[in-house]
């Protein structure tokens, strides 16, 4: 067997299942030239990706998730109940809770007092979804967005439920969706990583670990890198000083010199990998503060997200960073909000939250619109578990707080395929349990991967003895939230 052989046999087999590489090389699948190439169908597919090209027409090309992690308050933005006002302070029926395990910070509570949300709800668009006052932005677009009320999750505390979101598992050490993604479709830009996460700076009230955006036991050029505010927007990216682009240029140039004289004596392709390593981060150099740089962007853009877009590091300016990664064909791009995690002081606390999002979130819709994107990039928002319709703690005239509730809460996506101006799913009249139509997590994961062309019992991979996939076990797509 000749070299030419053993590296198109080897890179094709051997990389996916045997490599472990640094920042350099992540979203590496499509970079390592024509041989490590799925093919550049005549779909446009992208570059890299194990399945070569979907199992179904995408009706995606890329995610924007918008990830409220904390737990948003349902009934206090989408979720309209009157009921709960009609019954303020009353203690919530054992009819209705049914023995449903509460948390370990209101098991306790001598009584359930039920809250009524403080805000005024109305309908908006041609669909009639209902918004509270406290998304006048968002409610705007409310013909673009599909609805799930119907959301539920297995898991009541955080770390689990935002695990369980972004990786099908509580247990932590599975791949995030973004990382299987980027497995299965590979890069379409050469230039930027395939997956890329932000995270709203000033509202990290709880931790957000590196796992949730992590390869798992995938290849580690699948996991998610973070763009940060500041400096060095991705870690050790700079050439270090005294060593300028053109010294870097020639160095890169004679050690791949050397590795390829070592890969014709041994035919080893993680040789190759180790070269390809080196050329993407000496590529994102140029490309990462590019798609960075929001100077050019005409002031009608900027005025879309609102006055937040120009101090980096804030949601608004995450969103438009976003559709900038979207322009560029980054293929899975993830915004963390923190900050929803209203156990008291809950009218302050989430009217703060919706202020930073609302205006951003049109924006974000708007811009992509206008720019022939949103119909092929999906926009997906939401948190790991809903709040209950009850008051944790002490219920007073201006204040109170809600507990965790897995049992329902709702979830928006708007373009890539799904349905506009629809609703999906009821909760009862206490918003505390699901009345029509439920959608569990791994469904939601499912759909997600069908709108990406994706047979989410088909993109797996063997670990230990068995096949894993993002939706594990089990999971449905919901056909009527794809248009």
């Amino acid at each position: 067997m000749n070299a030419t052989h053993v590296n198109f046999e080897m890179n094709r087999r051997e990389f996916f299942g045997r490599f472990g590489l640094g920042l350099g090389g992540v979203a590496l699948a499509g970079l390592l030239g024509d041989t490590l190439r799925a093919g550049d169908s005549a779909g446009g597919q992208g570059l890299g990706g194990i399945l070569g090209q979907p199992h179904f027409p995408a009706r995606a090309k890329r995610i924007i998730y918008l990830f409220m992690s904390g737990g948003p308050s349902q009934m206090d933005l989408f979720d309209y109940k009157p009921r709960l006002n009609e019954m303020h302070g009353q203690d919530l029926p054992a009819s209705v809770r049914m023995g449903q395990r509460l948390t370990g910070m209101s098991a306790n509570q001598a009584t359930l007092p039920i809250a009524g949300s403080p805000f005024q709800f109305t309908r908006h668009g041609r669909s009639g979804a209902w918004f509270s006052e406290l998304l006048p932005w968002t409610a705007r677009m409310a013909d673009e967005m599909c609805f799930v009320r119907s959301m539920h999750t297995e898991a009541i505390n955080h770390d689990p439920a935002i695990t369980f979101l972004q990786t099908g598992s509580q247990i932590a050490g599975r791949p995030s969706m973004g990382a299987w993604l980027s497995y299965g479709l590979g890069s379409a830009n050469e230039n930027l990583p395939a997956f890329v996460v932000l995270i709203s700076k000033d509202r990290i009230d709880q931790p957000l670990y590196a796992r949730l955006w992590g390869n798992g036991f995938l290849p580690s050029i699948h996991q998610g890198v973070q763009f940060r505010n500041g400096r060095d927007p991705v870690l050790f990216l700079k050439n270090p000083d005294g060593i300028s682009g053109a010294g870097r240029r020639q160095m890169l140039d004679r050690l791949a010199e050397l590795h390829q004289a070592q890969f014709e004596d041994l035919g080893d392709p993680e040789i190759n990998a180790r070269v390809a390593q080196y050329e993407m981060a000496y590529r994102m150099q140029t490309s990462v503060p590019d798609t960075l740089d929001i100077s050019g962007e005409p002031a009608s853009v900027s005025e879309l997200y609102g006055p937040a877009v120009k101090t980096p590091g804030t949601f608004a300016a995450n969103c438009l960073l976003a559709r900038r990664m979207a322009e560029r064909n980054v293929r899975f791009i993830q915004l963390y909000h923190p900050g929803w995690d209203h156990h008291g002081g809950l009218p302050g606390g989430i009217r703060r939250q919706c202020q930073d999002i609302d205006q951003a979130c049109y924006g974000l819709l708007t811009d992509l619109k206008q720019r022939g994107l949103l119909d092929e990039t999906l926009v997906v928002w939401g948190g790991e578990f809903g709040r209950t319709n009850y008051c944790q703690g002490k219920l007073t005239r201006n204040d109170f707080g809600r507990d965790h509730h897995p049992r329902c809460f709702t979830t928006w996506m708007a373009g890539g395929g799904v349905k506009p101006g629809f609703c999906y799913g009821e909760t009862d009249d206490f918003g505390y349990n699901i009345a029509t139509d439920p959608v569990h997590v791994h469904d939601l994961q499912a759909t997600v991967l069908r709108t990406m062309g994706i047979d989410h019992e088909r993109l797996t991979y063997k670990f230990q003895g068995r096949y894993y996939r993002l939706t594990d076990v089990h999971g449905t797509v919901i056909q009527p939230l794809l248009g």
